[in-house]
């Protein structure tokens, strides 16, 4: 149990002072970002070939596929908050972070093998079953991995500039493997004249290795910052309240959420756009042309855009980029049949506005994460980068499994000429849908409020709150005095397991009232999820018939309404104990005003003084 949770009497463990940091090694950045050139490296041929592979060549049902890729994601995206967690509440001789990519890398590489190669034997039903199981635990484990080394790149430096540095290392071999892995089916396929399955076991085998190689190198070589291991992490449920009332990162969420559906989408329909609509002479080989091309582009442009970030900012360089992909959407609309060079043309103007985002939204959300240190005094790396990943994920769901749902209520026939209806479809989703969703991530974007200026400040201000100074807030003007762990900084955490809405019901008509609030929503949520459940069961009772487009969406709600349940079944302990009367009626209402100050500045609240 956590101190905020257990110990209500009783002190916390003194915050470490920060301390100033050199600027990272070139060493130190190789090191840190070689391992994603594996982790991308597998990801595309998982999202972009894996759906189409397994169509026309295993011969899955395409509501199979849809269905698999939503409950998939739907535990992808369950398992990062509590991987958050568990890796910011980890304290080993290897640090927080470490173990668990020594774990997850290597069981992700055998997954990895396995979703690339299905038994020969397989077709419908038991490949649909081998293709759900092995995405399923391909993305259990890539999570186990992926979230700590994520979450560790903002515990390397706290320079303004140097992250900007760093992440730009970590994304150019996400793109040099990305790129790699783009192009290397169609040139096994159309070079050394493999299959398709030939070509995915010799990935699958390559990447796998590799994977495993890469990340138990960092693991060796680079150390965790012993001041951040030792801070002590903050209860669960408090955590998520306190990140989302912080308002820069909640534009930055936000954001980067509706942009997810401009990634999710492209990921999905590219072979079927290229092969249905453009229909090149050799599809295979296209595609990974066009792969090449966007990935190739991206990482050519990270330079450059480095270069923009430094002289005018983060944030006016991010805006920037957004008309690239914006306007190369709505021009990949235009093409027609045979357009497949202008397809080239416009896939590479997009890619040079991929490259930018790829390194400047994880800069500014660690600089969001020294913010809310700002108020809190904790790092909370992993839980901040658990909502990067999870609510995006949820949102991309739809966007990669409803597609291909919609394609199959249309009539899409494998390895056939579409009808027209099916054609147009292909078309409106590929180009128009991510176009749309750009634009409304750029006017979003748009209301980020931390520049470098600002940050210098709240990088100031922690160093102050070390040597037991006040701070001033740099966004809003207000006096930040030092966090002072003890009886108040535990009341406050304890409390926020609760709305402000739920701790006025609390006063108003009793002790009772909170048990009663958070069983009435556990219940709805668990009751949405079984009713999904059945759903699902009930449609896929045979394996020979589709399932329909429907099934993605259900799978999606259910996941959801899970989480949900699981959120307040977390709650119902101190829900409880407030009921119990172990904190003061009073003491709840100025923790309420406190609350409410905090919603209407936008910045993570004080500890009940």
């Amino acid at each position: 149990m956590d101190s905020a949770d257990a110990k209500i009497t009783g002190g916390g463990a003194t915050t470490a002072a920060y301390t100033s940091h050199q600027p990272l090694s070139l060493k130190t950045k190789i090191l840190y970002g070689a391992p994603s050139f594996a982790g991308a490296a597998m990801i595309i041929p998982i999202l972009i070939n894996m759906p189409k592979f397994y169509a026309d060549v295993v011969l899955v049902p395409l509501g199979f596929l849809a269905m698999a890729i939503a409950i998939a994601r739907s535990l992808d995206a369950l398992s990062d908050p509590l991987m958050g967690w568990i890796s910011d509440h980890t304290h080993t001789r290897l640090g927080r972070r470490r173990p668990y990519m020594l774990i997850g890398a290597p069981l992700c590489g055998v997954a990895f093998f396995c979703l690339l190669n299905p038994p020969a034997v397989f077709t419908g039903g038991r490949a649909a079953i081998w293709f759900g199981v092995t995405f399923i635990l391909y993305f259990v484990f890539h999570t186990i991995y992926v979230l700590p080394h994520y979450a560790l790149g903002p515990e390397l430096t706290q320079n303004y500039n140097d992250r900007s540095s760093l992440f730009a290392w970590r994304e150019s071999f996400t793109i040099l493997g990305t790129i790699v892995a783009a192009g290397a089916p169609g040139v096994m396929i159309g070079t050394f004249h493999l299959s398709q399955r030939q070509a995915y076991f010799r990935l699958g085998i390559f990447f796998g290795i590799l994977v495993t190689v890469l990340y138990t190198l960092l693991v060796v070589t680079i150390k965790e910052r012993p001041d951040f291991v030792a801070r002590e992490s903050n209860p669960l449920v408090p955590g998520v309240r306190r990140a989302l009332r912080n308002r820069p990162f909640g534009i930055l969420l936000a954001s980067y959420v509706v942009g997810s559906i401009a990634g999710a989408i492209p990921a999905t329909m590219m072979p079927f756009f290229n092969a249905y609509v453009i229909r090149p002479p050799n599809p295979d080989v296209w595609l990974s042309k066009l792969l090449v091309g966007y990935f190739g582009l991206g990482f050519l442009s990270m330079p450059m855009w480095v270069w923009i970030a430094r002289r005018i900012g983060k944030l006016n360089t991010w805006l920037a980029s957004f008309f690239l992909g914006i306007s190369g959407g709505a021009a990949m609309f235009l093409l027609r049949p045979g357009d497949i060079h202008w397809l080239m043309v416009v896939i590479c103007w997009a890619g040079i506005g991929f490259g930018a985002g790829l390194f400047l939204t994880p800069s500014m959300q660690a600089d969001v994460i020294d913010y809310d240190e700002l108020y809190t005094g904790k790092r909370r790396e992993a839980q901040y980068t658990a909502f990067w990943s999870m609510l995006p994920k949820f949102i991309a769901i739809p966007s990669a499994a409803v597609p291909i749902a919609i394609l199959a209520s249309l009539g899409y026939k494998a390895n056939h000429v579409q009808t027209p209806q099916v054609v147009f479809a292909i078309r409106a989703i590929f180009a128009l849908a991510p176009a749309t969703c750009s634009a409304l991530s750029f006017l979003i974007a748009w209301r980020f409020p931390i520049t470098q200026t600002i940050h210098n400040a709240i990088v100031e201000g922690i160093e102050l709150h070390g040597r037991g100074e006040v701070a001033v807030d740099p966004m809003t003007g207000a006096s930040v005095p030092p966090p002072t762990p003890g009886h108040d900084e535990d009341v406050g955490w304890f409390l926020d397991y609760f709305s402000s809405g739920e701790l006025k019901r609390y006063l108003a008509r009793g002790a009772s009232q909170p048990v009663r609030d958070v069983m009435r929503v556990a219940t709805m949520s668990i009751a949405v999820s079984i009713i999904s459940v059945i759903y699902v069961l009930h449609r896929v009772s045979s394996l020979r018939a589709d399932p329909g487009a429907m099934i993605s969406l259900i799978v999606v709600a259910g996941g959801l309404a899970f989480a949900i349940f699981v959120f307040h079944l977390m709650r119902l302990g101190p829900a409880r104990r407030l009921a119990a009367g172990e904190v003061p009626a009073d003491v709840v209402r100025a923790h309420l005003g406190q609350v409410v100050e905090a919603i209407r500045e936008g910045t993570p609240e004080r500890a009940v003084g």
